[in-house]
């Protein structure tokens, strides 16, 4: 993202965040409206700048670890407004935003000089396949995000000490649906874009790969989130029980594919 697209979006971000942050601090609710535009404003410059490299190096913009940090900073993002957007909650983008901003500072210091070099054509199908996957653990880490917040508001609501900024925050059982609605769309597009891998990996090898170590992480992490989802409605689960439950999972994830890219780095099994 090393044009004038990246480095709008970013300054946008920026904008959007010192938002945020007012609106948390303040009861302007036009605040918040302002740094929803100023998010969506950015998203666009975003979308940009990866469509331009895109055009620039000949195929998709995750070939390389810097245009997947910066797909998945957008995706992120685009989750996060999603879920603002249906559940009417502006809280939490102060808590959001800096994730995206870290992630895609971090992926524009690893940027090279130059686009990569074109990668072969690999179909639409694989392009689904990397695109929802990289979506879902976008939504995991959204979910990771909101829980952390449950959890802090929680324990403050336990000792009794509440802040003036905690009475700025959704009630929890907004907070609560809000973190499952990010893990159900994350294990959708898991779901799809496993299928999409397996179905794109049978015509190019001619079978599944089912003991691919890709695949059996895959399949752990629907079971994982899949069982948070379903003891999250459960009464004694309800609440703290399942936020700390949904934070483990990312944790999780995060070790599981740390794992197996060692792995795979050590055995050169890329696809």
């Amino acid at each position: 993202m090393n044009n004038l697209w990246g480095f709008g979006a970013l300054c946008l971000y920026a904008i959007s965040l010192a938002l945020y942050v007012w609106h948390l601090n303040g009861n302007d609710r036009r605040i918040g409206y302002f740094a929803s535009l100023e998010l969506a404003a950015a998203l666009i410059l975003h979308y940009l700048a990866l469509l331009q490299r895109s055009h620039l190096a000949h195929a998709v913009p995750y070939d390389d670890l810097y245009g997947s940090m910066s797909l998945f900073a957008w995706l992120l993002a685009f989750t996060y407004l999603a879920l603002e957007t249906f559940h009417r909650q502006r809280s939490v983008g102060a808590f959001v935003l800096p994730v995206v901003i870290v992630w895609l500072v971090a992926a524009m210091l690893y940027a090279p000089g130059a686009a990569p070099p074109p990668a072969p054509a690999r179909g639409a199908l694989f392009a689904l396949h990397v695109t929802l996957n990289i979506m879902a653990y976008a939504a995991f880490a959204l979910s990771f995000v909101l829980s952390l917040i449950y959890l802090l508001q929680n324990r403050m609501l336990r000792a009794r000490k509440p802040s003036r900024v905690f009475w700025r925050f959704p009630p929890l059982d907004v907070l609560d649906r809000m973190s499952r609605s990010s893990v159900a769309v994350g294990v959708a597009a898991l779901v799809v874009g496993a299928a999409f891998g397996l179905v794109w990996e049978r015509r190019l090898r001619g079978s599944y790969g089912s003991s691919d170590p890709k695949v059996l992480v895959t399949l752990l992490i629907i079971l994982v989130y899949g069982a948070y989802l379903w003891l999250a409605r459960a009464i004694r689960w309800r609440g703290a029980r399942a936020a700390l439950l949904c934070a483990w999972n990312f944790v999780l994830v995060v070790f599981s594919y740390s794992i197996v890219n060692l792995y795979l780095t050590r055995f050169h099994r890329f696809y």
